[in-house]
């Protein structure tokens, strides 16, 4: 069963901004469809925000600075001609 950010609870929808939405029901659904139960699917979507995103005081969920991220704007060179 597939779910989409409608079938989860209020404080889900509320608390997460869009972006933060698609990410949280994509790997829930992906859990969900690897065989985890929907209690760990929802632990694995938890997860998966962390690296991108921080709960400010309020409980909403936010996009970190891409400082906070640990990604960085970096050239990758290549050897070669």
């Amino acid at each position: 069963m597939t779910k989409k950010i409608e079938d989860f609870p209020q404080e889900i929808q509320q608390n997460l901004v869009d972006g933060a939405q698609q990410i949280f029901v994509t790997a829930f659904n992906s859990a969900v469809s690897d065989g985890l139960s929907e209690d760990a699917a929802t632990e694995v979507a938890w997860n998966s925000l962390k690296p991108n995103y921080e709960q400010d005081a309020d409980g909403k969920w936010h996009f970190k600075q891409a400082s906070d991220t640990g990604i960085h704007n970096k050239a990758i060179t290549t050897g070669g001609n």
